[in-house]
């Protein structure tokens, strides 16, 4: 059944992008989970809808925009929402969880007004909100191979630090570690991964690929590390059954990504005795 994937460039493009986007959105899950901000990676989806919108509304009035790919635009809103968020749980010191569903607020609205600006949905829209095995070309397979080395090198020199203010950040803060920058940091990194993740995933199941693998994962793994090798294991497999099924059954290659998540965390709840 995978054989046809290495037949065709755009199914080979989107199988090497899935295999990266199954590899980070879990890695970076983990740090997210682990730090109580799982949701971030849904205001940052949302927010990443507005950027397409947008780039669609502005390709229909200005023909300069017409060739721009909208996951670029996508991108800027996206890490643009990270820094606002940053931003915001400075501001709100006692209530940080507030930036989250203020951005996940702002993103649908302005979304929502930018569809409608456009005459609503179209087909490459649909291709973005819900994923898609043909819509990734070689600029897409090429941008996203990039964003995995930027982020796979960040998180190798700054894995320890990332770590220590996951689990004790004032500590972290007083054995010297620049919380800020490196908080920034990852936000950014995270938004990057999100606005990478669109179109094989689709934004609006983006974030259940940054969190399902990482809470199967909890239940198998006796250490921090092991988290790692569990969520990357469990991510690529959603992601290769999730695009081979939905080519073949002719679905969203999301929602079967999506399910296959779900199937292997309501497995791993029942084989394992583990409570949180």
């Amino acid at each position: 059944m995978i054989r046809v994937f290495f037949e065709y460039d755009f199914l080979t493009y989107s199988l090497y992008t899935g295999l990266m986007i199954g590899f980070l959105a879990p890695f970076i899950g983990v740090f997210l989970v682990v730090r109580r901000l799982a949701l971030i990676s849904d205001a940052l989806s949302h927010i990443t809808l507005s950027g397409i919108a947008f780039s669609l509304l502005l390709g229909k009035y200005y023909p300069l925009f017409s060739g721009l790919n909208p996951m670029y635009m996508g991108m800027v809103f996206s890490v643009g929402g990270a820094v606002i968020i940053e931003r915001l749980r400075n501001i709100y010191r006692y209530y940080k969880e507030l930036a989250i569903p203020i951005i996940l607020s702002a993103g649908i609205g302005i979304g929502v007004v930018f569809i409608s600006l456009a005459d609503g949905f179209n087909t490459d829209l649909f291709q973005y909100l819900f994923g898609s095995v043909v819509a990734i070309r070689e600029k897409d397979f090429m941008m996203i191979s990039a964003i995995t080395a930027i982020v796979f090198i960040m998180i190798v020199l700054f894995y320890k630090e990332w770590f220590f203010l996951s689990f004790d950040e004032e500590q972290a803060s007083v054995s010297g570690i620049p919380k800020k920058p490196l908080h920034f940091l990852f936000m950014v990194m995270a938004a990057l991964v999100i606005a990478a993740s669109m179109k094989i995933v689709g934004i609006l199941l983006v974030s259940s690929l940054m969190t399902l693998p990482v809470a199967a994962a909890m239940r198998w793994a006796r250490g921090f590390k092991q988290m790692f090798v569990y969520s990357v294991l469990f991510g690529e497999l959603s992601v290769v059954a999730g695009l081979v099924s939905s080519f073949h059954l002719d679905v969203s290659p999301g929602g079967m990504i999506v399910m296959i998540n779900v199937v292997i965390l309501v497995a791993s709840i029942f084989l394992t005795k583990k409570t949180y």
